[in-house]
Formats: structure tokens, sequence, C-alpha cells
């Protein structure tokens, strides 16, 4: 008789590092979490290779999955109002924020939530191998992940809240304002002073104020960064997002930081 399958496997793709989930649905249970920074930002080849030798080298991927999720992290992504969005023009809401190729493939994630439409170019080259390896798989990108996820927590919120998830070189920024996203966008950083720029830019174009306004930060920061330093000498109120997680993050895995991983963890 034919065991059914129980793991789930998320991979999430960014040209500055990979990072790999596994869920057991029966235990409850985050049973591998592994993420993997390149020095510097690599091209979707490249991601390809290392991706190829990371699934080849390691027997945790080796299973059978019952679904197998992909995660596109990158710029090339914009929202767009549900009742305003036509699939004819999925090039021209890009071009205006993001640097296309003609000969890019453009997708997009419906965002119920908030009745948007997410509009992005996912890694072609990515997608094909994991079909070829696992068969049928979703893919969505990183800020559908973010935004469903952060509007669900945050219905009954009157006064603004700023998210900030950090990544190597980028962060997710948005902005809710009494239970709507009022603003996303991904900033591209290369020093403190780049990031603490950003940051300091939206709450001036949003009149947000630094004493009262809150920042709630995931991905890979800690209180002794110099990114978490230089933003709590310029803004009042800094915590670390809620991670009121529904699996358990079993015992071997090495950093169970939940917020360093919130991205992949949420895309169950």
């Amino acid at each position: 008789m034919k065991k059914n399958n129980i793991k789930e496997l998320s991979i999430q793709i960014n040209l500055n590092g990979l990072s790999f989930c596994i869920l057991n649905r029966e235990t409850k249970s985050i049973e591998f979490l592994n993420t993997i920074t390149f020095a510097n930002k690599l091209t979707p080849n490249d991601i390809l290779d290392h991706l190829k030798a990371e699934l080849s080298s390691n027997t945790a991927f080796s299973e059978d999955f019952d679904a197998v999720i992909v995660i596109h992290q990158n710029e090339l992504a914009t929202l767009v109002p549900k009742n305003l969005y036509n699939e004819n023009n999925k090039a021209d809401y890009l071009k205006f924020n993001s640097k296309i190729l003609r000969t890019d493939f453009i997708t997009e994630d419906d965002i119920n939530i908030n009745e948007s439409i997410n509009v992005y170019v996912p890694y072609v080259n990515i997608n094909n191998y994991i079909f070829e390896t696992f068969g049928e798989f979703i893919y969505k990108h990183s800020s559908s992940i973010l935004v469903d996820t952060i509007l669900s927590k945050e219905k009954a919120t009157e006064e603004p809240i700023v998210y900030i998830n950090i990544n190597k070189n980028t962060i997710e920024l948005l902005v809710i304002n009494k239970g709507q996203l009022q603003l996303f966008n991904v900033f591209e950083y290369h020093s403190k002073e780049d990031f603490i720029y950003y940051i300091l830019f939206v709450y001036e174009q949003l009149k947000l104020d630094v004493e009262t306004t809150p920042i709630k930060l995931s991905g890979i920061v800690d209180k002794d960064d110099e990114l978490y330093s230089i933003l709590y000498t310029y803004v009042r109120h800094i915590d670390f997002i809620d991670t009121d997680f529904k699996y358990k993050i079993s015992e071997g895995i090495k950093d169970k930081t939940v917020h360093h991983h919130y991205l992949i963890l949420n895309s169950f």
C-alpha cells in the first residue's frame, strides 16, 4: 500500500542566496531549515548551478514531497488593484518601476486579502528545473507572501506600522495603516547609510512620525547588528515581528530564530 506523502518542500530563490524548508504535516514540525548566502549577487544561471548542487548533495531532498513551493524573491514585481488590472498590460505595469527585457516571462499572483494582483518576473530557468526534478509545483513571489501574511495579522490595527524584511542587499518595506496596505516597495542597499536613507525617506513621504510610528523587523537582522543600531538611532520604537508560528522547529535545526526565516516559514 502506498504511503501518503506528508512532507512539503519550500525553496526561496534570491540572487544573493537560497533558503530551504521542509514541513512535516503529520508532526506539525519544521524538519529542515537552511539558508545559504553568497558573497556577491549571482546570475540566475549561477543560482541554478548552486540549487542543483544543493538538491543533489543533501539526502533531505531525496524524499517524495506532497507539495513543492518555490518563492521568487526579486525587485521585479509591482502590485495592481484588481479592479484596474488588465492581463494584456502586464509589461506596462512592470516597466514603470523595474528594468525588464522584452523576452522576460511575466506572470501574476492573486492576493485576495486586499484584492490586488502582483505582477512579476519569475526565474524561468529555476521553474523549469524544479518541474523536471519534482513534477508539478506551486510558485509565488516573495512579496505576495509578505503582503498576505502581514495583512492577515494586522486587520484590526488602527495606527500605521512599518514592516521591514531584511535580506543581504535588499529590504522589502510595507506600511500598514488602518488595516490596509499603504505602501510596498523593495530597496537595494549596499551600506547602512543606504539602508537608513530609504527608510527615513518613506517616513518623510508618508508623513510618518519617527517618534510614534513603530517598525517591526524580520529577516537577517539581530539587536547587535549595525543595521539595527542605525535604525534605533533614528526611530524610537523598533521590535521584531510577531512570530506566533503554528509549527514547531525540530531540535536538530541550528538557527531557530523564527524572524530570520519569516518569509519561507509563512510560505506553506
